[in-house]
């Protein structure tokens, strides 16, 4: 019976990821469109908020690109089917690549599309696991497509650049950027660790709550800093010069090694598509509706 509920949820979870865009970047981008005099910006926030509300009321994705699958997971330490969650998100993911639909988009090396979003080699769905303490399953649907995907950013940073070299390199990232991830972009930042944990920080930051500043004044500081210069580099709505670039910036960080500076940037289209839900150990089940 649980077994069934977490199947169930995870592929209600990878729908309204795909098909819902969350309440407050519809507001966001609304507010932009309406204060805005250029027309050329305008006209692409309004696209995006007629394809998010045609994607909703229809229960269609909102864009082809469905993203390849990821969940995030908080596992309680007392949370049965421990051992058997990987198996039943993979299952999961099987039934709403059918069911939604998802485009199929896990392709391996040597013998091309699988055709059901599953990997061959049992990578993909990629799966970040924590174990927490208590009895709940706490699972976020993160789809991502490749236009954003293809604009992440990582570099090893010479310690003496210290906060100011991190803050440059991210402005050159988004620069570089530009127009190929369909702005505009919401950006995680992720610094320390190694070469590996910083990015998967970066992914971490991706997912802080919208224009929630860090409750460290100094990386509050840098935060809405950044945001403020990303947004001088007149990327434009859809990379056409008019309209926001950036609509959040968000930091992680971690203790790093004296003689490094690692650095990874991932950064969000407009449609940052991730859905989040609480299973309980009895099977009652919460999903965040303001996901």
């Amino acid at each position: 019976m649980l077994r069934k509920i977490v199947e169930d949820t995870a592929v209600e979870l990878l729908r309204i990821a795909a098909t819902e865009l969350p309440v407050e970047y519809v507001e966001e981008i609304d507010k932009f469109m309406k204060s805005m005099e250029g027309e050329v910006g305008k006209a692409q926030l309004k696209n995006i908020l007629e394809d998010a509300d045609m994607a909703r009321s229809g229960s269609r994705p909102m864009c082809q690109d469905t993203g390849i699958i990821a969940f995030k997971l908080e596992v309680g330490d007392k949370f049965p089917l421990r051992s058997e969650l990987k198996e039943i998100l993979v299952e999961a993911t099987k039934k709403a690549t059918e069911q939604v639909p998802l485009r199929p988009n896990a392709v391996d090396m040597f013998k091309g599309n699988t055709g059901n979003n599953i990997g061959l080699n049992g990578h993909v769905p990629i799966i970040y696991w924590k174990l927490v303490k208590g009895s709940e399953l706490n699972i976020v649907a993160l789809p991502k497509g490749g236009g954003s995907t293809n604009i992440a950013a990582h570099r090893m940073l010479k310690p003496g650049l210290g906060i100011k070299g991190v803050k440059q390199f991210v402005i050159e990232a988004l620069a570089k950027a530009g127009s190929l991830g369909c702005p505009p972009y919401f950006v995680g930042v992720g610094v320390g660790g190694g070469e590996d944990l910083c990015m998967k920080l970066a992914k971490d930051a991706l997912l802080k709550p919208f224009k929630v500043r860090s409750s460290d004044p100094k990386v509050a500081a840098i935060e809405q800093e950044l945001l403020s210069k990303l947004n001088e580099l007149k990327i434009g709505a859809m990379g056409l010069g008019e309209g926001p670039s950036v609509l959040d910036v968000h930091f992680e960080f971690a203790s790093r090694h004296p003689a490094s500076l690692p650095v990874g940037v991932v950064i969000s289209c407009w449609a940052l598509r991730h859905a989040k839900a609480t299973i309980s150990a009895d099977g009652s089940v919460s999903i965040d509706t303001t996901a």
